[in-house]
């Protein structure tokens, strides 16, 4: 079964979703959000299903926004205005994506993150949406936005690592690997990726034996505990503050420069550690 952009298969109790759009490495499309909050949806309403396997088609499992639809394609688009902006309209866009990879974490069954290659940017904020994350132990994972364009919506990192680790990751917009990750207590578990699909399985056996309504129980607990701590609040603000990085001068020069050289030049160029073109003094005003 088909979601657009994303497959929806079950057997023996286990659903398994995966993003496919391989040729673009998975990359956000404007429509995929959508796509997956579908395929998690109909997870949910699945009684044959127990327990949900996330992954992607292809060498990666995702590499975030599709940069070549919204960066490097002249002109505005539904993430990037024309200026002078308009920050609720680009809430409005930017919260429907995260409310829709927030239907991982509201998914009434266990999400298992499977995943096999690099989860970066908004890759990342999907992935770390799931329950229980295994990975590739040479796959990275990391959200390079933070240093210009970008702030993480779903803001796990934060809930996941803790302040310091998540202050760390976000200053630098470092990648990591997926061993790094697991000592560093972001991931559950990293394997050779020889062993992913055995590593997997043998959790997803463990776990569909377990009666749906103590699965759901025992998720709806956890996740509580998390909301209770702010979890909306921070992803209202976490969102907010990603429009502004993209409307920012540095964000607007990031647009420019992905336009005239490409996307990819134009991060190369992000990440280089060189100062940002644009950037103006905090106190000018």
């Amino acid at each position: 079964m088909d979601f657009g952009t994303v497959m929806y298969e079950s057997k023996d109790r286990v659903a398994t979703i995966t993003l496919n759009r391989p040729e673009r490495f998975n990359a956000i499309s404007e429509a995929m959000p959508e796509d997956i909050a579908s395929a998690f949806g109909h997870a949910s309403n699945d009684d044959s299903v127990h327990v949900v396997v996330l992954t992607g088609a292809g060498r990666g499992f995702c590499g975030g926004y599709d940069l070549k639809a919204f960066a490097e394609k002249p002109g505005a688009n539904p993430g990037i205005q024309d200026m002078p902006w308009d920050p609720m309209i680009d809430y409005s866009f930017i919260n429907r994506c995260t409310q829709n990879f927030m239907s991982i974490w509201r998914c009434n069954k266990p999400v298992i993150g499977r995943i096999n290659g690099d989860a970066v940017a908004g890759g990342s904020d999907i992935v770390l949406c799931c329950d229980i994350i295994i990975m590739n132990e040479k796959a990275q994972i990391g959200y390079p936005p933070s240093r210009v364009w970008g702030c993480p919506t779903t803001a796990m990192w934060v809930y996941r690592l803790g302040l310091e680790k998540a202050k760390l990751m976000l200053f630098t917009g470092d990648l990591i690997s997926g061993k790094k990750a697991e000592e560093m207590g972001l991931i559950f578990q990293s394997v050779p990726l020889k062993e992913l699909d055995k590593t997997v399985s043998q959790l997803t056996e463990r776990i569909k034996g377990v009666p749906k309504n103590q699965l759901m129980m025992m998720k709806m607990m956890v996740n509580q505990a998390y909301e209770n701590m702010g979890l909306s609040n921070t992803q209202l603000i976490a969102s907010l503050f990603d429009g502004i990085a993209r409307h920012s001068p540095e964000g607007i020069w990031f647009k420019q420069r992905a336009e005239e050289v490409g996307f990819k030049k134009a991060v190369a160029e992000r990440d280089s550690g060189d100062p940002i073109p644009g950037s103006k003094k905090l106190n000018s005003v």
